[in-house]
């Protein structure tokens, strides 16, 4: 599939590796719409020429809504979650349960809701590009709701790709690793050059932009389909 021409949504497309994609694929030729919870996310996407509708991917009818607005897609790239950081057993006891299903909900249930309707569009072929992490294989301590969301996405890979191969439509998901994004920048110069020492080569945080080059990729290499891709410099999470 060529990007130029292409329809797309974008999930959390309004932030971070969503917005870097979103920019990329519209710098393209491709036509966006941008998936955000964020109202203010119709700014940015006036500014990169993209649409927009105020989704949230865990309400069914609101992943609906959205599509509609959007019309004919044959392109959906989920960016959309959130990041949690609780121990199973911590000083202040068990893990919450409500942020575990909260976790969950938004990261693997958004995710699922999000391209099973999005397939439902796809008449004449598609590709669903989810966004899981390298958490997923190495998380660690703290990690244990982000990590299960995150695995939970790398192994829909393969099942949802078979499930929609009789609708030509092709499943990738992308692990990125430590990336610059404005909710790791909040933590200030010094936590960031902390976790760049771990990563093997090129010892940097991922750019936004590298993850947007791999997302286009994989739209066009039509070969690749059922696999997640690691996308972190060589990086192990100690």
């Amino acid at each position: 599939m060529q990007i130029t021409g292409a329809k797309a949504v974008i999930t959390g497309g309004a932030s971070g590796l969503g917005a870097a994609t979103a920019q990329a694929f519209v710098a393209a030729g491709a036509q966006v719409t941008i998936f955000d919870r964020d109202p203010a996310g119709a700014d940015f996407a006036a500014t990169i020429g993209a649409g927009f509708a105020e989704v949230d991917v865990t309400d069914e009818a609101s992943v609906i809504a959205g599509l509609d607005h959007a019309g004919p897609i044959n392109v959906a790239i989920n960016c959309a979650g959130i990041a949690t950081a609780e121990k199973t057993l911590g000083k202040d006891g068990p893990h919450r349960q409500s942020s575990f299903a909260r976790t969950i909900d938004i990261n693997l249930n958004g995710t699922f809701n999000v391209a099973r309707l999005a397939a439902a569009r796809m008449d004449q072929g598609g590709v669903i590009i989810n966004t899981a992490s390298v958490a997923a294989f190495d998380g660690q301590k703290g990690q244990t709701a982000y990590a299960a969301s995150k695995a939970g996405i790398a192994g829909l890979s393969l099942p949802m790709a078979r499930d929609l191969a009789r609708s030509g439509i092709r499943v990738v998901a992308i692990a990125p690793g430590i990336f610059r994004t404005p909710m790791l920048e909040s933590l200030g110069q010094e936590v960031m050059d902390g976790l760049a020492q771990d990563v093997v080569f090129p010892a940097r945080l991922g750019d936004p932009a590298e993850f947007a080059a791999l997302a286009r990729f994989i739209v066009e290499c039509d070969y690749l389909n059922g696999t997640t891709i690691r996308l972190d410099g060589a990086l192990r999470m100690p």
